[in-house]
């Protein structure tokens, strides 16, 4: 009866170790979420996948002029879909505006808040906030 005990006991304690990366998540993590960025500007790339949303876009630097790669992260694409969003609600030179936490690395990408396409506000249904 003891040697089942410990061997149970054991098991759990495998299968706690070998579940931890299920939990593992960064979320927003990279992104300071205390400050708020806008950009503007032409969709290059959407991608609606796991395990987060992306969306790739080109902007004009607002003090140089030149052109800047940009992308945004959202929440889960199971996520979305419940707002509305599908792999069509983005396309290539739709002009969109992404308002969102940008990244604290100092690199052109941001976590997403908020998006409007052609002015008008896309419901993220909650998923810009985490």
């Amino acid at each position: 009866m003891r040697n089942k005990v410990l061997l149970s006991l054991i098991a759990v304690g495998i299968a706690l170790t070998l579940s931890a990366p299920v939990f593992a998540h960064h979320g927003s993590a990279a992104y300071e979420t205390a400050k708020s960025i806008t950009v503007t500007g032409s969709v290059t790339d959407f991608q609606f996948v796991n395990p987060h949303v992306l969306i790739s876009l080109e902007a004009k630097d607002p003090t140089t002029g030149k052109m800047e790669k940009w992308q945004g992260e959202l929440t889960s694409p199971n996520h979305l879909a419940r707002a509305g969003w599908t792999k069509s609600t983005l396309k290539p030179g739709d002009n969109v505006t992404i308002i969102g936490g940008p990244a604290k690395s100092g690199s052109t990408t941001m976590w997403i808040r908020k998006v409007l396409k052609d002015g008008q506000e896309v419901s993220l249904g909650g998923g810009g906030d985490n």
